[in-house]
């Protein structure tokens, strides 16, 4: 069986009768469209853009959120494409295909069917695709709005119309997935407005038949062609999201208003089906938490300027996702680094440096309103002003938590907290959203722990989709997780790189997060047929001492238990102790790390062949890291304890 033919059979397993039917016709509607010259855009001659940013909008940005982004968008005009570390020319080719099995951008004209060989002519979609969403115009057509310098404004213009040029509608790569004309719309809806005070607005957008005809298209196929069943996550949200918004803005199609209110409900479905009740998303991938939240937002927003009503239970959602977001962040407001991270906006007006949950924090008190217990946020934005300007400021009339949640029931995680700012994720929730988990790591019963916003043990991240598979497998395997091994595999069986064809079940035994001096946390999963692996998370804060015991029943099997440090942590290992020291704020800080004593210890670091120490602080980056890694046996049931103690500052 050919690599294509064994990829789509394990897909498909995944899917129910009424996802292949959707997806049976929207292929042969596909192709369809491709095979007869596209139709022509409606005529709206004398349409006008009305969905300005209130007066003074722009005034109200502070002096250094606008400062970052000016730096921003001058490092953009110097580089131009550069800038990305890509070729100009990729930006906007379109004789690129794209193979949804790997990834892999081929010569249009490759069949997916068969697989491609020609390693020197492929590379990661992802780079491409992203670019082509169109963020970094936003940021120049932003610091347009805050300086009124009009070379931002030109370079905006000149990509534009380069892109529109080069794109034609249903032709070539940026024509394949729904997410990226969802966000690539909704980038274009905030370069019209943000450059509505420059003169050439008009006519770069609602005079210019070409960008009416690409409006036009992008709105049509995604009313056409949505995501469909397993692939309903992030995906079908950014859809809906940039459609809806695009309807409101660019009101001016025949279709106009059957597209928003379509969108709109969309939007209401799929916000309340990834999200759980508690107000974390369902893939169980704090980036992508974030992505949503962002999406949702800039949807009300928009349907809030065009006076069109919004489903109560859209703002709900976003209420639960940001009151969730404000009770998982650590004292530096930094998230979970949970499932896969690749960097994903849902709109990006601001510059290098601006705390990204800092600012939806902003935007969610702005919106909202804060709660007593919410952490402070110090710092600025750019988009928060610009946001609450449009959105109605109405919360929705449900109470809210009265204290910080510790423990999210319906996801599965529970973050315990000590002194000296001590933070631990446990992981005890679902393997992913829907069949195919796509974003899912085997992670299960994984902690992760930070001290005063230090990774200590840390969740290494995700690194890359694409093009690298040993490197995919690594960075969301059950051995690149701070959790336990049996025999060599995963807890979960993957069938590729965004597919898992059996998932790990996990179950939380219990939680105590009461305050009264020790938290505990205790969970289980079956993911190793015929064994179980239970965990339990002890935080004790008189000590300042985690405790974490594992144990595992079942029958003889080899184990491995894995602890990653973060980059900023230096570890001396001696038998089955590890010091470890680090430097925060100035102030040298230690924790003596007591591992079980009947494994066989080794530190790991910056390892190839296989992959193995390894820490991803954003997509497309690595770097070396210390991974003690212990290996044993396991035969009846054998428990091992692991003790964390911090030592404080200065010591």
């Amino acid at each position: 069986m050919s690599m294509g033919a064994g990829w789509y059979l394990r897909r498909l397993s995944r899917m129910g009768p009424r996802e292949i039917g959707g997806r049976v016709g929207d292929t042969v509607r596909r192709r369809r469209w491709r095979s007869a010259p596209p139709p022509g855009c409606p005529d709206v001659t004398g349409a006008r853009f009305t969905a300005v940013l209130p007066a003074g909008t722009v005034a109200a940005v502070p002096p250094d959120a606008a400062k970052r982004l000016v730096a921003e968008a001058d490092r953009l005009m110097a580089g131009h494409a550069e800038y990305f570390g890509v070729d100009r020319d990729d930006l906007i080719d379109p004789d690129w295909s794209y193979d949804p099995r790997t990834g892999r951008r081929a010569p249009s004209g490759y069949a997916f069917d068969v697989p491609y060989r020609d390693e020197d002519a492929v590379g990661d979609i992802k780079q491409i695709w992203e670019l082509s969403r169109h963020q970094y115009l936003t940021r120049l057509a932003a610091a347009y709005a805050v300086t009124g310098d009009e070379r931002y404004a030109e370079r905006v213009a000149e990509h534009l119309r380069s892109w529109w040029a080069a794109n034609a509608p249903l032709r070539g790569v940026h024509w394949v997935s729904g997410i990226e004309l969802g966000i690539r719309l909704l980038s274009w809806v905030w370069v019209r407005r943000l450059l509505d005070g420059w003169p050439g607005a008009a006519a770069l957008f609602e005079n210019n038949p070409v960008a009416l005809n690409q409006i036009w298209h992008h709105q049509r196929w995604l009313a056409a062609f949505p995501s469909r069943g397993s692939s309903a996550n992030n995906h079908v949200i950014a859809e809906a999201a940039g459609q809806s918004a695009a309807a409101c803005a660019f009101g001016w199609f025949p279709d106009s208003a059957r597209w928003r209110a379509d969108a709109l409900r969309s939007l209401d479905r799929q916000l309340r089906g990834n999200t759980f009740l508690s107000g974390l998303n369902r893939e169980l991938a704090t980036e992508y938490h974030g992505l949503v939240l962002e999406l949702g937002l800039a949807a009300v927003a928009e349907a809030d300027a065009a006076g069109v009503p919004v489903p109560a239970t859209v703002r709900l959602v976003l209420l639960r996702m940001t009151d969730a977001l404000a009770a998982v962040v650590d004292n530096r407001l930094r998230p979970p680094r949970q499932g896969d991270a690749d960097d994903g906006h849902g709109l990006v007006v601001d510059g290098a440096g601006t705390d990204r949950w800092g600012s939806l924090l902003a935007t969610g008190e702005a919106v909202f309103g804060s709660l007593d217990w919410w952490p402070e946020v110090t710092g600025t934005d750019v988009r928060t002003p610009l946001l609450a300007a449009l959105v109605r400021p109405t919360a929705p009339a449900v109470s809210r938590p009265a204290s910080r949640p510790a423990h999210f029931a319906d996801a599965g995680m529970t973050v315990l907290r000590g002194p000296e700012e001590i933070w631990c994720r446990c992981d005890g929730g679902p393997h992913g959203f829907l069949s195919i988990a796509a974003h899912a790591h085997a992670d299960a019963l994984s902690v992760e722990v930070r001290h005063d916003g230090v990774d200590v043990l840390a969740d290494p991240g995700t690194y890359c989709y694409h093009g690298q598979p040993e490197w995919r497998r690594y960075f969301r395997s059950t051995l690149g997780h701070n959790t336990l091994q049996l025999d060599g595999g995963d807890q979960s069986v993957s069938g590729g790189p965004f597919l898992w064809t059996r998932h790990a079940r996990s179950r939380v035994l219990t939680v105590d997060t009461s305050g009264e001096g020790v938290a505990r946390w205790c969970a289980e999963h079956d993911g190793y047929q015929g064994s179980v692996h239970r965990r339990q998370v002890e935080l004790t804060s008189a000590t300042q001492e985690l405790r974490v015991v594992d144990e595992v029943r079942g029958p003889h099997r080899a184990v491995r238990l894995a602890f990653h440090l973060g980059p900023e942590i230096t570890a001396d290992l001696v038998g089955n102790r590890a010091v470890l020291t680090w430097t925060r704020d100035g102030e040298d800080r230690s924790a003596v790390l007591d591992l079980p004593g009947r494994l066989s210890w080794r530190a790991h670091r910056g390892e190839t062949e296989p992959p193995l120490g390894w820490y991803s602080a954003g997509f497309g980056r690595k770097e070396p890291t210390t991974t003690l890694v212990g290996t044993g046996t396991t035969d009846g049931t054998e428990e091992f304890t692991t003790v964390l103690g911090f030592r404080g500052q200065g010591a």
